[in-house]
């Protein structure tokens, strides 16, 4: 792991932490938001751009939006106070579960490694052998999202799609009002 790679993954459990333990409506929104950045961030650096876009516009995005959209109709937060007390049981189960999570990081492999199940695996072999067989694309990556994950890429555009027209309602009916 790199140092830049260590450096989001503290900053992604940091922005979780601060999502449970603040509870001012607006700074969890905030924590939410810059957690959904740093996880993209994470997705960027696994190599993996369609998913970091999405989480990028959809989680940090769209969501904020609709967040700060619902705080802005509903309630009226107080920002007396930035911190509140952390119940200790709260704290417990906050420490033992990022214990958990942590046991796991050593078992990933390292990006790139050529011993990884996906790097030089079957189905990665398989894609870069078939791929412009079978699709005439020239961008392996292309031919995967296009054809051989159509309906998943499909389903992701359609969320992305459908996020986007409730806010254009809600941004809309904020207009009128």
């Amino acid at each position: 792991m790199t140092l830049l790679e260590a450096t989001v993954l503290v900053f992604v459990i940091g922005c979780a932490l601060a999502t449970a333990v603040f509870r001012d409506i607006l700074s969890v929104i905030v924590a939410s938001a810059a957690y959904s950045l740093g996880i993209a961030t994470l997705w960027v650096l696994l190599q993996a751009p369609d998913v970091a876009l999405t989480e990028a516009a959809v989680g940090a995005g769209i969501m904020t939006l609709l967040f700060l959209l619902t705080v802005a109709k509903t309630v009226n937060p107080t920002t007396d106070r930035f911190f509140e007390r952390i119940r200790p049981r709260t704290f417990v189960v906050l420490v033992c579960f990022l214990g958990v999570l942590l046991m796991t990081v050593p078992a990933l492999p390292a990006i790139g490694d050529a011993g990884s199940p996906v790097v030089g695996g079957e189905v990665t072999n398989y894609y870069l052998d078939n791929a412009y067989e079978q699709t005439e694309v020239e961008n392996v990556v292309t031919a995967v999202l296009a054809a051989y994950r159509g309906f998943d890429t499909l389903g992701e555009a359609a969320v992305v799609f459908t996020a986007g027209v409730a806010v254009l309602l809600v941004l809309r009916r904020e207009a009128f009002v």
